[in-house]
């Protein structure tokens, strides 16, 4: 996702993108029903709702896996996953991820 496209979803969002609002993004973007995509990522609609609405954290790992499905680029999606833990933990800092 380029910068430009993360800060209109920023603006939209009225705030920080996290990475269930990404995943909503990428899935109304590319015209998937819940179902479809869930199926797409090897999960079920309900884990994929909670995961758009913030209920469940999903782990660098498996934000990894659903970058290479989708097509993304891993380090986008793992930020986010790592952001959304921290922001959860109350704790306020920026993350930048960089593959080595």
């Amino acid at each position: 996702m380029s910068t430009k496209a993360k800060k209109i979803l920023e603006k939209l969002n009225k705030g920080p993108l996290t990475f269930g609002e990404l995943i909503y993004s990428i899935r109304m973007g590319d015209e998937y029903s819940q179902v479809s995509f869930a199926e797409l990522l090897g999960i079920s609609k309900s884990h994929l709702c909670d995961i758009e609405k913030g209920r469940k954290k999903v782990s660098p790992q498996k934000a990894a896996e659903y970058a290479k499905i989708l097509g993304y680029s891993p380090e986008q999606l793992i930020k986010l996953a790592i952001q959304d833990d921290l922001l959860r933990s109350g704790l306020a800092y920026k993350v930048e991820v960089r593959a080595s």
